[in-house]
């Protein structure tokens, strides 16, 4: 719609300047409503008090103006303060040809003056696998990179593996007591399960030395702060940031099996990362930014030896930057990792961080802080803050392992989608092989589509069954339209330049034609609002006007051949706009369902 609303600009401002001598720098246009005449509408409340003519007569004057020096406008009415604009059919048709002779209509390719961002997303903790709360932040963060790099910008693509603290401490610790040597091969798990198996042990076993300690008479909270286990991590943390031979070895080798076990999943849902970033780097560069800062005023030292900063002044509290025997927190290594990136990377203009929301006060924490130790890129850091992910069961919880493990997911929306795609679908002649990859298509499609629907700030009650639906707002719905188009394509021979321009469109087909006519303006919002919901509803609406259309209209039994040719090649930018918004989000399209 940008160029049709440029085009229509250049009109206006040559009505205004010769009749009023008036020169007006923007005009608001929007979509006609529905229950008026009309495609396009003109705002003309800003530029009456400036022509000091009634809408009625303005509008009047201008409409005819359009129709007469302009072959993009062939009615009009006016309502109120507003001048609805009906676009010729020649318009549309024009934009068909143009739409469909573009290789990735909409995407703007980036250059090298282009703004670079990076997006860091997953940021896992090697002490468990990946979850369903992973899930949605890898499959927005990802989503939210791909829309960002369709809008023009360089984007590097990033994750910050937290492979250090007391709670990778606790897994070790569980393993070294309880694993008596066992490993991925010996228990046929992957490496993140087998390890995230033993966190689980470590909060079982801490919790019956808890409850043991009551039982002889200590106090509850003093039971939780000595339990011998607990302590005995924490020994480790410190034996850990000694570099203690011992203690390194075991931690390479259980994240060694961590790594290989988060590849396999991401290798599944289909993400992928231009750079990684590991806590037990970058933490001892946070550990140095402090102190520097310790120096010059900017933090302060409490009694026990304890570094913190005091943002009080700022409405927010007194925040610990390193513990009192010299170890690092979160804040530590995040403050480092932002540095380390702009060292890394010189030419970034902007972060954006996809962590929960339940992180939001850290993350107005940490941003506060790199303010005050005066970097000036803390300016454009964004937090990409999103609802949690929880199950009719209620709230997942990884230390009591009541969580949704991501593989077993990802296998449960396959499985579930093979049952329904067997019932519903027209699979004869698919060999095995290649029902297995459409049931994995229509799977990831359903279980991506059902997460990314929804903005991202919101909650989410996930529900595996309903996501894995041929009909409503689901990602199968979509999956369906694009085959159905490629089976009604088959091998016709389609011609872009045989589309004659003078042909009537239906009502129908307009529709679409503007539909699709704003997908570059809802890229660009997506965009700038870090929002793949957005491309979501796109596509949902665009699917509905699509069916709309093929149940009402005749393609293949249409008799006039030029009008045949015209509406297939209607069905097919439909199906490649289809296939590139989705790729947006992640979604493969199937030829075939």
């Amino acid at each position: 719609m940008d160029k049709l609303e440029h085009t229509l600009s250049k009109s206006i401002l040559t009505f205004l300047k010769s009749n009023f001598d008036l020169s007006v720098d923007h005009f608001e246009f929007q979509l006609t409503r529905k229950d008026f005449e009309g495609d396009l509408t003109l705002v003309l409340f800003p530029i009456l008090k400036q022509t000091r003519t009634s809408p009625k007569v303005l509008g009047e004057k201008l409409g005819t103006y359009l129709i007469e020096h302009s072959d993009v406008v062939q009615n009009f009415n006016v309502v109120s303060g507003f001048l609805n604009l009906s676009i010729s059919d020649a318009h549309y048709l024009a934009f068909l040809k143009q739409m469909l002779s573009e290789d990735r209509y909409g995407h703007k390719k980036a250059n090298s003056d282009a703004p670079t961002l990076m997006v860091e997303y997953s940021s896992p903790n090697t002490n468990k696998p990946l979850h369903l709360g992973h899930v949605r932040n890898n499959l927005l963060g990802y989503s939210v990179a791909e829309i960002l790099k369709a809008n023009g910008n360089n984007v590097i693509k990033t994750q910050i593996i937290n492979d250090r603290g007391i709670h990778i401490c606790k897994s070790m610790l569980a393993w070294q007591h309880y694993g008596s040597g066992e490993t991925p091969d010996s228990s046929n798990l992957k490496g993140d399960q087998l390890v995230g198996k033993y966190y689980v042990l470590f909060e079982t076993k801490y919790r019956a030395q808890i409850a043991k300690m009551v039982l002889d008479g200590t106090a509850q909270a003093v039971a939780e702060k000595q339990a011998p286990l607990l302590l005995e991590a924490q020994q480790m943390l410190v034996k850990w940031e000694d570099n203690d031979p011992e203690v390194r070895a075991l931690w390479e080798k259980m994240n060694g099996w961590v790594y290989k076990g988060f590849d396999a999943t991401y290798k599944k849902l289909g993400i992928d990362f231009d750079s990684y970033y590991y806590e037990s780097n970058t933490y001892l560069l946070g550990k140095t930014i402090i102190n520097e800062g310790l120096s010059k005023g900017i933090f302060f030292t409490k009694e026990d030896g304890s570094v913190w900063i005091d943002l009080t002044e700022d409405g927010l509290d007194e925040k610990l930057l390193l513990r009192s025997d010299g170890t690092a927190v979160y804040m530590t290594q995040d403050i480092g990792t932002a540095q380390q990136r702009v060292v890394d990377h010189p030419e970034i203009k902007g972060m954006v961080y996809t962590v929960g929301n339940e992180q939001d006060y850290h993350f107005k924490v940490l941003f506060l802080v790199l303010k005050k130790l005066g970097y000036s890129w803390s300016e454009s850091l964004h937090h990409l803050s999103y609802g949690m992910v929880d199950l009719p069961s209620g709230k997942m919880k990884s230390r009591e392992g009541t969580v949704v493990d991501a593989d077993d997911l990802i296998d449960q929306m396959k499985n579930t989608a093979a049952e329904i795609a067997s019932k519903h679908g027209k699979l004869d002649g698919l060999s095995e092989e290649d029902r297995e990859v459409l049931y994995t298509k229509i799977g990831l499609g359903a279980l991506k589509y059902y997460i990314l629907k929804v903005d991202p700030k919101k909650r989410i009650l996930f529900d595996p069954e309903a996501s894995v639906d041929f009909n409503g707002n689901t990602g199968p719905f979509i999956q369906y339209a694009h085959a159905r188009i490629q089976s009604l394509l088959g091998k016709q021979q389609l011609e872009v330049l045989s589309i004659n321009v003078s042909l009537q469109l239906d009502g129908k087909e307009k529709e679409i034609l503007k539909h699709l006519m704003t997908y570059p303006e809802v890229i660009n919002q997506a965009a700038n609002q870090f929002s793949p919901a957005l491309i979501a509803n796109y596509l949902y609406e665009l699917v509905r006007l699509f069916n709309s259309f093929y149940q009402n209209i005749s393609v293949l039994g249409e008799p006039n051949e030029e009008l045949k040719s015209l509406r297939l090649l209607l069905c097919k930018a439909v199906a490649n706009n289809i296939a590139l918004a989705s790729s947006l989000l992640g979604i493969s399209m199937p030829d075939r369902m």
